[in-house]
């Protein structure tokens, strides 16, 4: 697996839901905000997106729009001001208008579980702005048309093409944006050889014992230089980062599966559920069972 695979496979739940909307005239619709991401797929026409707190987004045929976080916004057919997003229309009522018209999006959303963030993901902003350009990735051009394609619900298997599609969609947005990003903690870190190799490393078997010294060597350097790359770019040490992401991972096992705690020890390289469990308490404040409990298993 890579960092990014990782990142968002440890905080999807579920499987993405999405809805075909057609409208035609003068409207204006409200998304409230949630926990997960949203996204907007332009398939014909034109419009704006108005976030909370933002300025307003034109959107043209074959855009892609992704709020990683959740964020409460409008959608209009023209530019929007605060007096007109006050008097916005809940989505829940224009959702069901599942008929063609001048403006046509696919509006959906991810399920997330936050409450353990990879910070690739922390770091997006909250309004992914991806126009249908010339420079734009080949891939998410193709995604876009083949999920045109499907929407019908009318080919063989598209029910299971579907959601994978959109699965493909969320991979190929964040990738495209770390593609572009300017700036950022995360397009620095996997742009650089070093952190790349030893996050590759720990993110394909994190349940090996990995040290200091056998971390460096997979990634050619020093154990100095690891560490000095590793921490400037990536925030933490790599052991910390290690040992972080081997929580999560346990946290992700008790979350969606009924894998007993030895198996989820060994295989975020914990040598008995006991350690796990010391380990785990001392993260989250509560024991493995009692996360467990809490948490349940959603995985539908």
């Amino acid at each position: 697996m890579d960092v990014v695979s990782d990142a968002i496979s440890s905080v999807r739940t579920g499987r993405p839901h999405s809805d075909r909307l057609g409208v035609s005239g003068s409207w204006c619709t409200r998304i409230a905000a949630y926990e997960g991401a949203g996204f907007h797929v332009v398939l014909a026409g034109s419009c704006w997106l108005l976030p909370e707190g933002g300025t307003g987004i034109p959107l043209g045929p074959g855009d892609v729009v992704l709020l990683p976080h959740g964020a409460g916004h409008v959608l209009a057919d023209g530019p929007v001001d605060a007096a007109t997003a006050a008097r916005a229309v809940p989505f829940e009522e224009v959702r069901p208008r599942h008929t063609a018209g001048d403006v046509e999006l696919l509006c959906g959303k991810y399920r997330l579980d936050r409450s353990r963030t990879h910070p690739l993901l922390a770091e997006l902003p909250q309004v992914v702005h991806l126009a249908n350009r010339a420079d734009r990735p080949s891939e998410l051009r193709g995604a876009v048309d083949l999920l045109a394609h499907e929407l019908d619900g009318r080919r063989p298997g598209s029910s299971l093409a579907l959601p994978s599609l959109l699965d493909l969609l969320l991979v190929y947005m964040v990738r495209a944006w770390l593609a572009r990003a300017a700036t950022g903690t995360w397009p620095a870190v996997l742009g650089d050889p070093v952190a790349t190799a030893a996050l590759r490393a720990l993110h394909a078997d994190p349940a090996a014992p990995w040290t200091g010294d056998s971390l460096a060597a997979r990634a050619g350097v020093s154990r100095a230089t690891l560490a000095r790359r590793f921490t400037a770019l990536v925030g933490r040490p790599p052991m910390a980062y290690l040992t972080w992401w081997r929580l999560t991972l346990a946290a992700a096992r008790l979350r969606d599966t009924d894998a007993p705690l030895a198996a989820v020890a060994r295989e975020t390289g914990y040598g008995s559920p006991y350690a796990l469990s010391h380990a785990f308490s001392r993260e989250f404040g509560t024991t493995p069972g009692r996360y467990r409990a809490t948490t349940g298993r959603r995985t539908a």
